[in-house]
């Protein structure tokens, strides 16, 4: 008999979790650790492997033209296809209008302070944010953006004065060589890891979580579903992308995204796969973390039928402009998410208190985050491993399997 994969794998850990989680709770809550092993590990492995990715991608490339080239490629793109993103959204909440029968008050004073997320920074402080003052302070707490940006102007470098830093290229590339190896030794705690982050979900939310506010979760996932129908398998269509492998790429990406709601978790298996998937290393090492901050596709469908959602609960009627310019701050403020578990609601607290909606929507959100998380941290890896194949064959690449 041929032996499980490692997605079946992932399903059965899923499965399990549920499972535990739902008949023993006060066990389940027990499993925490071994999620927060399993995630430490992944953590271990971001920093080192964009840097020597896209240090490598680059200084190889030796065409900083090109380069430039690829990133405003991947900036049109990311901005194409989140707008579609935040439009789908909106016309979904307003066609099922979830918020209806969901009671909220009229202002933050009726949330508990300690659920509420500080509003997002500014414009100005994601800038000045994006620039790193220390690449060990940067490395340290996995700012992916800070990171990129550095190993960016390293690979740079190194391409302009040529064969001088040929020892560091090479370095480089044997160190995204290991650590990839070094993945794939902590994908086999996988099934463990997420079925106890799903267990200890379930066990400590209760299984109500998976039921709460049925109508906003089912409408979620639909337009999730919808958005990848729409949106990004025209785009594969479009831009001549495989289906079918492309799928075989990323569906382990996907599951663990999906599992431990965190993008972060998916970010290595992401890179080695779609690095396989035959998109070049200089163009998979910039265009998957960027997108980490600039392409959540998932996120950005989810903020504009949360705020719309909050307005419906709280009785707030918002015309057509009103609802458009919510839907140009999102558009601007969602840049600033990280790939982080709930991150999405530092951006709706903000947006909230930004148009005098009431921050009580955010602790009635809270209740359901885990499983609408699960939903956007998904779409949001699906759309950042498409936007590499996407740029790759938008500069003529074939994308051929290695």
């Amino acid at each position: 008999m041929k032996r499980p994969s490692l997605t079946a794998w992932i399903f059965i850990g899923m499965a399990a979790g549920v499972a535990i989680g739902a008949l023993a709770p006060a066990f389940a809550v027990k499993l925490s650790p071994l999620s927060n092993v399993f995630l430490r590990l992944i953590r271990s492995i971001i920093a080192p492997l964009i840097f020597a990715t896209l240090v490598a991608g680059i200084a190889g490339a030796g065409d900083l033209k090109r380069m430039g080239r690829v990133g405003v490629k991947a900036i049109v793109y990311f901005e194409i296809v989140t707008t579609l993103a935040l439009l789908l959204g909106l016309a979904a909440v307003n066609l099922a209008r979830p918020g209806d029968g969901v009671p909220m008050g009229a202002g933050a004073e009726q949330a508990p302070e300690h659920a509420l997320p500080q509003p997002p920074p500014t414009v100005g402080g994601i800038l000045e944010h994006t620039f790193p003052a220390s690449i060990i302070d940067a490395m340290a707490r996995n700012d992916v953006l800070q990171v990129v940006v550095f190993a960016f102007l390293f690979g740079a470098a190194c391409a302009a004065i040529g064969a001088r830093a040929k020892p560091v290229a090479d370095f480089c590339g044997s160190l995204s060589e290991v650590m990839f190896r070094y993945t794939r030794y902590v994908m086999y705690l996988a099934p463990m890891g997420v079925g106890a982050a799903i267990a200890v979900t379930v066990g400590s939310k209760g299984a109500a979580v998976l039921l709460g506010l049925g109508k906003l979760i089912g409408t979620m996932y639909a337009t999730s579903a919808v958005f990848v129908l729409l949106v990004l398998v025209p785009v594969m269509v479009l831009f001549g992308i495989p289906p079918g492998r492309f799928y075989r790429a990323v569906r382990q990406p996907f599951l663990i995204a999906f599992s431990t709601a965190s993008s972060e978790a998916a970010l290595p298996l992401a890179l080695e796969n779609m690095e396989e998937f035959g998109v070049p290393k200089h163009i998979v090492g910039f265009v998957l973390p960027t997108g980490y901050s600039f392409n959540l596709d998932g996120s950005t469908l989810y903020l504009s039928m949360a705020a719309i959602f909050v307005a419906q609960g709280a009785g707030v009627r918002l015309s057509f402009f009103q609802q458009l310019v919510i839907l140009l701050t999102l558009m601007l403020t969602s840049k600033g998410v990280a790939g982080v578990p709930r991150a999405a609601l530092v951006i709706l607290a903000g947006t909230l208190a930004t148009f005098h909606l009431p921050l009580e929507g955010v602790a009635v959100l809270l209740g359901v985050d885990a499983v609408l998380d699960m939903a956007r941290t998904s779409i949001n890896v699906l759309g950042n491993c498409l936007a590499s194949a996407v740029v790759a064959r938008w500069e003529g690449c074939v994308l051929q399997a290695r």
